[in-house]
């Protein structure tokens, strides 16, 4: 196993190659399994096929995850039951079920637009795990309205309704034609809370990078597994310092916008 490496491949293979017990924190955006056209992997599995696939590649996670370690799951509605259950299954245990509110959510036909993804948070261990509160504290209304003299003066600890707009087409923050560009904001949060300076921070799902990219930032060790060619080189270019590029590629690249998903103009018909 190498560590600050980008991994081309399955994810549930290149986990098998990984030794017990040596991720510190695992962050994990698994397709949603709703038809939505990705580089190279069927988003469209059968109910059955899904959950199974789900479930290997999870007992994967909690095999190579520290006993201290946590697990960040982001999922949609359509799963997150499922996804939280396979969790308890396993042997992770529930701390929170995050909701991550966004603007610009997507328009629907026949039902509500939504606005949100869900973050389910786990660990491995009941009651030893870490949990960097002091660094993720925010001011609270007790201190910036109220002026309450009981208020902790270092802030409070943030809800679990996190609100974070997503990476849309036109952001300055999107690198590349990604359907589910992950805000670094969020990452940020997620891991200044659950590891530590040098600690390993695995994302078996790599997408655009943003989870490598600001574990380096953070001063962490990062590994990163992605299953598409065309997002395997986006990842090592942004990793690399070469961001400028990937944005020119992007402007300029209309028949590869046309080829893919784009969930900014995604309307579901269910």
């Amino acid at each position: 196993m190498e560590i600050n490496k980008v991994y081309l491949g399955d994810c549930i293979e290149v986990m098998k190659g990984f030794p017990d017990e040596t991720m510190d924190l695992i962050f994990a955006d698994p397709p949603f399994n709703i038809g939505i056209k990705y580089d190279i992997y069927n988003d469209n599995m059968s109910y059955e096929e899904y959950y199974e696939w789900s479930n290997r590649w999870i007992k994967e996670c909690y095999r190579i995850l520290k006993r201290r370690g946590s697990i960040y799951i982001a999922i949609g509605d359509e799963f997150a039951g499922e996804i939280s259950i396979i969790l308890k299954k396993t042997g992770f245990y529930f701390r929170n079920w995050i909701i991550w509110y966004y603007t610009f959510g997507q328009n629907q036909r026949k039902k509500f637009n939504r606005a949100h993804t869900h973050i389910l948070y786990f660990t491995k261990d009941k009651e030893h795990f870490v949990f960097n509160d002091k660094d993720i504290r925010i001011p609270s209304a007790r201190q910036t309205v109220y002026r309450d003299k009981r208020a902790n003066p270092i802030g409070k600890i943030p809800d679990d309704v996190w609100e974070f707009s997503r990476v849309c087409g036109t952001f300055k923050e999107r690198i590349g034609h990604h359907p589910c560009q992950m805000p670094e904001d969020l990452l940020d949060r997620i891991i200044r809370t659950s590891s530590n300076i040098g600690d390993i921070v695995l994302d078996p799902f790599g997408g655009t990078g943003t989870t490598s990219a600001i574990a380096k930032k953070l001063g962490r060790k990062y590994i990163t597994i992605e299953i598409s060619k065309k997002y395997y080189d986006i990842i090592l270019k942004r990793l690399n310092g070469r961001i400028s590029e990937m944005k020119q590629t992007r402007s300029n690249n209309t028949t590869h916008q046309n080829l893919l998903f784009d969930i900014d103009n995604f309307t579901e018909t269910q």
